[in-house]
Formats: C-alpha cells, structure tokens, sequence
C-alpha cells in the first residue's frame, strides 16, 4: 500500500488515532494495548503480509504526537518501530494484534549488569538493547527478569531496571537494521516531544484567553503574549525540525546523514517540549504539580526522555560535529 495509491494523508492518520487514544484513555490500563491494536496504531509502518500498512514513517509521526499530545503512557513509539524493523514475522505479528509488548533500551547493551532506560518496561513483555558488541541489537524476553524500581524521576511511574544477564534472545539485528531502527526511534520520540509540547501550549492558549484577572483575560496582557508567541515560534521550529528529517534520503549517508539529522531533530524538540511545557505551567499560575493540571505529567514523560537519550551530551556531540565541519571546510 502506498499514499499515493489510496490518497491517504499523515493529517488523517493523527486525527484518527486521537479518536482511538481518547477511547483507550477512558477504559483500565491493562486494555490499552487491545484497543490501540484494534485501531490498527502499532501496523502503520509494518508489513502488509504482518497485518500492518506498510506506510512510510511520516504516517506514524502524527499518531506518535496525538500520544504525546493526550499524555497517553504505553511505549506507542517503541511498539511501532519494532513492529516495522524486526526481522521475525511471528514477532512483528504479535506486536501488530498487541498480544505482546515491546519497549527499547535507549542506553546499556546486553550482558551490562543491569539496564533501564526503558519507557513502560514494568508493563512489557520483550525489550530490545544494544548488542554486546558491535553496532547490532537484540530483542530479550524479560519474562523472569530480576528488576529493581528507581522511583526518583517519577514516582507515579518508577524506571525499571533489568539484570538480563539470563535472558532469552527473541531475534537479532544486524549493523543496518540497527542503525535503521534508531533513526525511526529518535524521530518518534521527537514526535512524542512535540506532541507533549502541543497538549501543553493548547491549555495555555486556553487558560490565559479565559482566566479574567482585573476585569480583563490574562492574554490581553503584553508579557502573557510575548510568552506565548514564544512558545509557538518554539513548537513550529521543533515541528519542521522533525519534518525535515523525514525527507532526507536515506540512500544518500554521506551528504544527508540523516542519523544525525534525526538526532538533531530529537535534541530540539526535547529542549523546546521541556520549555514549553514548564511555561505553560507558569502561565496557570505555578500549578505545576496539580492533579486539576496534569502537564506534570508532560513534564515528566519528556524529562524521562532527556535522560534516556542523554540528550545534554548529545547536544554537545552535534555541536562539536558542526564545529568540526566548518573547520574542515
């Protein structure tokens, strides 16, 4: 299947799984995974002859962002390239119907004493890590896994840490496929970013165009709109940020990079969510920690990100390469 043989639009895919998202939100977490794999959510970018769409990335951005944006908590990023870049059939079918769970590793490799890092891995049955060697991964069954939780970044939601020292491999992949899964990786999270971010500015628009403070709305204030156009000329930049980086060939490594350009793409849109979401915060009034104001929420599925993807050093690595090219040149 291709967009252009069925006229399908990324815009229709993302308004689409907010209808499916809102749905699984109003039911008990332990149906999510049914009701998002009935929507057909986890297959956008699979293989046909699996139960998926095989559509390309840009049509599982959209559905990404209305997660992040509804600040659903499933690892929807993590199931779909999997989904997509899993060398098994069976495996990538399982996905597909949600009978099984997936998350990623973002750091540590197999054969570390212990390894987290992992988005909803308490809830997951398989996880996928960094190969012991080489530049390869490979899918584990955390079935029997000894864990431990560190609730010090959430404590709504602790991080899970793995000793899979005696864990069974599901599937490997090689250098390629690896490399292929990380950059599909690091843009979703950054459609994650940014639809967090989106959920964010939308309650602050609202907030400060209803909120009447001696007798006129909070957005008729000058400084209230300066932040706010702020906050939209960060969210826009972030956003083409991550469009950019879906239309960079692949076929061309050595003048696109767009593993890099992903990645670049990742960093931005994680700075600019924590930014934006931590603004709208201040724009409620400092109700940063409230259960009437979820966007702690937010905060914390991006912060949780940050950490993950060692974002702050991954900045400076951008960084230094752009430095480095220019000496070159």
């Amino acid at each position: 299947m291709t967009q252009q043989d069925q006229g399908l639009r990324p815009e229709e895919f993302g308004e689409a799984a907010e209808a499916a998202i809102t749905d699984a939100l109003g039911r008990p977490e332990d149906t999510h995974a049914g009701v998002l794999a009935a929507a057909g959510l986890f297959g956008v970018c699979a293989p046909e002859e699996d139960g998926g769409m095989n559509l390309p990335l840009a049509f599982a951005v959209p559905v990404v962002q209305a997660a992040g944006k509804l600040r659903l908590r499933f690892a929807l990023a993590e199931q779909i390239v999997l989904a997509r870049h899993l060398p098994d059939a069976a495996l990538r079918a399982a996905l597909i119907d949600g009978s099984r769970r997936a998350t990623i590793a973002a750091q540590g490799r197999l054969g570390d004493a212990w390894v987290g890092h992992a988005r909803q891995a308490q809830q997951a049955d398989w996880l996928l890590l960094r190969a012991p060697e080489g530049d390869g991964a490979q899918l584990v069954d955390l079935a029997g896994a000894p864990r431990e939780l560190d609730p010090s970044l959430d404590p709504e939601e602790p991080a899970a840490w793995h000793d899979l020292s005696q864990a069974r491999v599901l599937a490997q992949l090689d250098a390629a496929a690896a490399a292929a899964l990380w950059h599909d990786l690091d843009l979703l999270f950054a459609a994650s970013a940014h639809g967090a971010a989106d959920g964010a500015l939308q309650a602050a628009v609202e907030h400060t165009g209803t909120r009447v403070q001696f007798g006129a709305p909070l957005s008729t204030r000058q400084a209230v709109r300066h932040w706010l156009a702020r906050m939209k000329l960060f969210h826009e930049t972030s956003g083409a940020a991550i469009y950019h980086a879906l239309r960079v060939d692949p076929a061309e490594p050595e003048r696109a990079q767009p593993a890099r350009v992903a990645r670049s793409a990742l960093v931005l849109n994680l700075q600019h969510a924590a930014f934006i979401i931590e603004k709208a915060m201040h724009l409620h009034g400092g109700m940063g920690f409230t259960w009437e104001l979820p966007l702690h929420r937010a905060l914390r599925s991006v912060r949780a990100l940050e950490a993950a993807c060692g974002a702050g050093a991954a900045a400076r690595r951008i960084g230094q390469d752009f430095i480095n090219a220019q000496e070159a040149a």
